[in-house]
């Protein structure tokens, strides 16, 4: 209870201090107040005017639904912007607009190219819209001040332009250059696939009757060949079987017609050739069918044929010119003499072994070359499980390069549908939504605003120089301040004189200081006023 008895009298002290210092100082307060103000107000009066013009641009969507056109421009929109105020605000584009409008050209000191373009870039604002929801870029405000409000809405007409113009230039050139670039990355796709075509095709013929797709082919033929193998061999057997039975007949005539032999036993003259013939003929049937005809052996036997068939065919010769220049009895040569009917048999049985001993031979060749087939289809089912690996690590690399161009050539032509569009205008643009404002009233400096400043000013420094005078005073102008001071109480106090001309003064003092008062307050509404029409 004690401390809110002392925290209580310590505020109304506070308060009666505060009071009594209004009283004392009101008037230098309401001095400092008013030339605070005055400075401040005053000044808004020479600060050059300055006029802001600015222009709303929508940024409008695609026309076309994503469904049916994907662009291919960066979808980044605040990046785009930031790319295309860089641009813009370049010192060569800039230069441009302030010599085409003459800016800042009127100054006592003329300023340097590169001082105007700093200038314009510090005059220039661009302010986004953003949507609450998804803070997406929805719009923009292009912003330029100046001294003059129709040069502030032509710049800002300027900009605007530049803006919508580069940024279709550079939505079209970046669609350009994507769709350039996914077309030089098919022309390389359309070229390994090829070189990949050209790959398969090239294993294909160097591997033909060895693919995969012709195994079940080739088991049918290499079946056919050996049944057609199994009844070759069937021809064979039996036309040696013929051969052995012919031989063996022409034996028993020619033992029948007791043809001249030697002390030996065997034949001579032409039966004996005859003989020998059939004998390397049979050899050479026996011997093919198991050797190739490079085999020495069976060159040999040729050899021996040749030699025999020569001799047959000189024997018969000289039996001929023997017959012609000499006339033999019969009975005088058993060779020439015999009776053709007689020899009948023989020459048939030897045709039918000549014939038996060409059909071995054929036989045995058609053999020989049905085997050589067999091996050969024998030898591509073998080697197919490698040939199809192979096979198949080659066309899956096709198939990855046809999956690759049939995607790029997609993109392409999604590509070229968004290019289409760009250069159609129906892609993301800019759209001027208000066109520059033409200002009537300068934006800097805001006069009104000015004075609720000045006000602000005002009372800060009357309070500076109140508490100043009140720091440097050190007059004691109450009782509680002596009592503060003494050690001891006050017994008694003696009453304050005041004379006929203390009071004057004290009237005089207030007047004066209501006089003020109103005075100040007087001429901060009336300026507040004057600015707020003159607005």
């Amino acid at each position: 209870m004690t401390e809110e008895v002392q925290e209580q009298a310590t505020q109304q002290f506070d308060v009666a201090r505060f009071v009594g210092i209004v009283r004392r100082r009101h008037i230098q307060l309401l001095v400092s107040l008013f030339f605070g103000w005055l400075l401040v107000w005053g000044s808004s009066w020479f600060l050059p005017a300055r006029y802001k013009s600015t222009t709303l641009i929508l940024v409008e969507q695609p026309t076309m639904p994503k469904n049916y056109v994907e662009p291919n421009v960066n979808d980044d929109l605040q990046d785009r912007l930031q790319s295309i105020s860089q641009q813009i605000l370049s010192r060569t584009r800039l230069l441009v607009i302030i010599d085409k409008i003459h800016l800042y050209r009127n100054g006592r000191q003329p300023l340097t190219p590169d001082e105007m373009v700093a200038k314009m870039r510090k005059d220039t604002d661009i302010e986004l819209v953003r949507d609450p929801q998804n803070q997406a870029i929805t719009a923009f405000n292009i912003s330029f001040s100046s001294s003059d409000p129709y040069v502030a809405q032509q710049v800002t007409g300027e900009l605007t332009n530049l803006f919508i113009d580069e940024n279709s230039r550079v939505r079209e050139q970046e669609s350009e250059n994507t769709t350039q670039f996914i077309s030089d990355q098919l022309a390389s796709a359309r070229s390994s696939l090829a070189d990949q075509d050209a790959k398969v095709r090239a294993f294909e013929a160097a591997h033909e009757g060895e693919l995969p797709d012709e195994e079940q082919s080739n088991l049918q033929i290499l079946n056919g060949l050996q049944q057609e193998l199994r009844n070759e061999q069937d021809a064979l057997n039996a036309a040696k079987q013929n051969q052995v039975y012919t031989q063996s007949l022409l034996g028993q005539y020619r033992t029948a017609q007791g043809t001249e032999r030697t002390d030996a036993g065997a034949p001579t003259g032409l039966a004996g050739v005859d003989e020998q013939l059939e004998t390397l003929r049979t050899k050479l049937a026996d011997l093919s069918s198991r050797y190739t005809d490079r085999y020495p052996e069976v060159q040999e036997v040729k050899a021996q044929i040749a030699k025999a068939e020569k001799e047959r065919v000189q024997l018969i010769a000289n039996l001929k010119r023997d017959a012609d220049t000499k006339d033999q009895g019969p009975g005088n040569n058993p060779q020439t003499a015999a009776d053709p009917a007689e020899n009948a048999p023989v020459l048939q049985l030897q045709s039918q072994l000549h014939a038996d001993q060409l059909e071995i031979a054929n036989r045995t060749e058609a053999i020989n070359n049905l085997k050589a087939r067999i091996n050969d289809y024998q030898m591509r089912l073998s080697q197919e499980p490698a040939v199809e690996q192979q096979l198949s690590d080659l066309n899956r690399g096709y198939e990855q390069s046809q999956a690759n161009y049939n995607d790029l050539l997609k993109k392409e032509n999604d590509s070229q549908m968004a290019t289409s569009m760009e250069q159609m205008q129906e892609g993301e643009r800019f759209t001027m939504l208000d066109p520059p404002s033409l200002p009537l009233k300068p934006d800097f400096p805001n006069r009104l605003e000015m004075c609720g400043a000045g006000l602000g000013v005002g009372i800060a420094l009357g309070v500076l120089v109140v508490a100043g005078l009140e720091f440097f005073d050190d007059r004691l102008h109450s009782d509680k301040e002596i009592q503060s001071l003494l050690p001891v109480a006050v017994i008694a106090e003696v009453p304050e004189i005041v004379t006929s001309s203390d009071l004057r003064r004290g009237k005089m003092k207030t007047v004066l200081g209501w006089a003020v008062a109103v005075f100040v307050f007087i001429a901060i509404f009336a300026g507040s006023a004057f600015s707020f029409l003159h607005d």
